[in-house]
């Protein structure tokens, strides 16, 4: 079964994040993960949810979702968003 990452992301610094940006971006690609959404237009249809800046990433399998988050590429890249950004993520199984 896939697995996803599921982030909600409120940016504080943008000038800093986009340092985060660049550095996800790679490890994404060296983990062959797939982006379903990154940024685009949001709107809460029902409840009192309020998201600011969703991404949602897709991978083979539940672990390696979960792996992904303490690789060394992805490390590198929440450390350049220290300070730029309150990021609130789950990882979930799918189909």
């Amino acid at each position: 079964m896939s697995g996803y990452i599921i982030a909600n992301v409120q940016v504080t610094h943008p000038g800093q994040y986009e340092e985060y940006k660049k550095w996800s971006t790679l490890a994404m690609q060296a983990h062959h993960a797939e982006v379903c959404v990154r940024g685009g237009q949001v709107e809460v249809l029902e409840g009192d949810w309020s998201p600011e800046r969703l991404v949602i990433l897709k991978f083979p399998t539940f672990a390696a979702a979960k792996a992904f988050y303490e690789t060394p590429e992805y490390r590198q890249a929440r450390e350049a968003r220290a300070g730029a950004a309150i990021m609130r993520m789950v990882v979930v199984e799918g189909l």
